[in-house]
């Protein structure tokens, strides 16, 4: 019997990372789990691969009716909607006064366009049987959890996009828990610090994504990733699964009284990577 047998979840991002070891853990503790990701090949391996009941769904977010056809598909698939965990993210690193307009914009596009669009797209099936719960006098709690960071909460050097973005969705967060806890949806998000990803690993020629035919840097320079030890209390980076660990007590049923809340998981880190 898991705790969220019953439940219907979409993770975006979920192919890989800490994505993936989020519908990894949902679906571990019974919810059903719609992948998502950039490259449909890998969305649907992932949801092969993940145990229990899993359906995939390959598109670019940032394109106008996606998040559309990514609410439609899950509630297709599951008949319901009740969690969303908006995950989807990668990085575009300059200075500031290198940035073009376009890095800036595609930052902001899918760190809070994107989750913003995703939750429009999803209001009816999050707020309707709610009002019939509500009439019958009944308590069902639905879950939303956006991914931020700490170089949204704190700053970080060479991030001014990454970092807008991931502010403005916390942002987004505690508006929606203002709106939405009549509806009982938990609205949170989870802050994370220095995690083992591709967005963190070295920057290297191999550590590449493709987006709209371009190819994108992923990593940080290793002098940054040497510096973890001093800056994290714990000593080291964190894990997928130790990612998901946060994202998970949002979405169960022990953190039905959390509301608006920015759930820092950095390993005791407290500060952006360089400052």
């Amino acid at each position: 019997m898991g705790v969220l047998d019953g439940k219907a979840a979409i993770v975006t991002g979920s192919a890989r990372g800490i994505g993936r070891a989020t519908a990894e853990l949902l679906a571990e503790h019974g919810a059903r789990v719609l992948v998502n990701d950039l490259d449909g090949d890998l969305a649907e391996q992932a949801a092969s691969e993940i145990q229990g009941e899993t359906a995939a769904f390959a598109g670019d977010l940032t394109k106008e009716g996606v998040p559309d056809q990514l609410v439609e598909k899950a509630v297709g698939e599951f008949g319901q909607l009740d969690i969303i965990v908006n995950n989807a993210g990668y990085t575009l690193d300059a200075p500031i006064h290198k940035m073009s307009d376009d890095w800036f914009q595609r930052m902001l596009d899918i760190h809070v366009v994107v989750p913003f669009r995703v939750i429009r797209a999803a209001a009816p099936h999050l707020r309707e049987p709610a009002k019939q719960e509500r009439e019958e006098g009944r308590e069902v709690f639905r879950k939303i959890v956006n991914v931020t960071s700490i170089s949204g909460t704190m700053g970080n050097a060479g991030q001014a996009n990454y970092s807008s973005g991931k502010a403005a969705v916390v942002g987004l967060t505690k508006t929606l828990a203002k709106e939405w806890g009549q509806f009982k949806v938990n609205v949170n998000a989870v802050a994370f610090g220095y995690i083992e990803t591709r967005l963190t690993a070295s920057k290297e020629e191999s550590n590449v994504m493709e987006i709209d035919g371009e190819k994108v840097q992923l990593g940080i320079p290793d002098q940054l990733r040497g510096m973890a030890a001093m800056l994290i209390p714990l000593g080291r980076p964190g894990t997928p699964a130790e990612a998901a660990g946060g994202v998970f007590f949002l979405c169960s049923p022990w953190a039905n009284y959390v509301h608006g809340q920015v759930l820092n998981v950095t390993g005791g880190q407290f500060t952006g990577m360089t400052t």
